[in-house]
């Protein structure tokens, strides 16, 4: 009796990672086949930004909240536009990001090399977390949620700001919420529209053209980019 019960338990053990391997494989094949069709869409958004405090407190805390519409064409263009509470633009064309503020007319430029992670971590959902297992480590989160699955994501080699992400996907495949968590305890958790709607965008839909009197700041990076534009940082060369 022993020995069969030894040999049951050595096949559990050797079977359930397997069984783990498959169900991922089978989440992630689903998430492909349902954005792969969409290379260009348009689908609403709110966003929640919590820090460590607040998460300490619970789930009768709010932190703070937008909301807004995201536009995204493959493989790499991004556009935010947040409706309230005050209205902002975020906008990238996988080269450059533009943080649009017309309360301050200020236009903040960045680098998406330096700090474009977390738009081209979005884009990546948007193309069905194509190719993500070069970037990350993957597996499905320990936390069950009901109807659905949740995926964690761990950078390899690892992100400065970002500890890991969470992905909350519907059982067919559709990918509802993104949590990203910083390293100090802190998340960003954007939720998605269930509807996501295919769209055709007008040439330089996704670059940004400067209103009069709007001040441009260039940020840290934007100088390197110009400079370097030709050497991209190893983690984040395109696939």
């Amino acid at each position: 009796l022993f020995i069969i019960i030894f040999h049951l338990c050595f096949f559990l053990l050797q079977a359930n990672p397997s069984a783990g391997n498959d169900d991922l494989s089978r989440v992630l094949e689903g998430i492909r086949k349902n954005y792969s069709n969409c290379p260009c869409i348009t689908i609403t958004y709110s966003r929640e930004v919590i820090t460590r405090s607040m998460s300490m407190l619970g789930n009768e805390v709010k932190g703070d909240m937008a909301a807004g519409r995201m536009y995204f064409k493959s493989p790499y263009s991004l556009k935010m536009e947040q409706k309230t509470p005050e209205t902002e633009t975020i906008i990238s064309d996988g080269d450059t990001i533009w943080w649009y503020i017309p309360a301050k007319r200020t236009a903040h430029r960045y680098s998406s090399l330096k700090f474009g992670k977390e738009l081209r971590l979005l884009s990546d959902i948007f193309r069905g977390l194509t190719r993500v297992e070069d970037n990350f480590v993957v597996k499905l989160a320990d936390d069950k949620i009901e109807g659905g699955f949740k995926i964690e994501m761990t950078p390899d080699p690892p992100w400065r700001e970002v500890d890991h992400i969470l992905l909350a996907v519907t059982r067919g495949y559709n990918i509802r919420v993104v949590e990203i968590f910083n390293r100090i305890g802190g998340k960003t958790k954007f939720t998605f529209d269930e509807k996501i709607k295919k769209e055709k965008f007008e040439e330089g839909f996704f670059k940004f053209h400067v209103p009069e009197g709007v001040k441009i700041v260039d940020e840290e990076g934007i100088q390197e980019n110009k400079i370097n534009k030709s050497l991209p940082l190893k983690e984040d060369v395109l696939p």
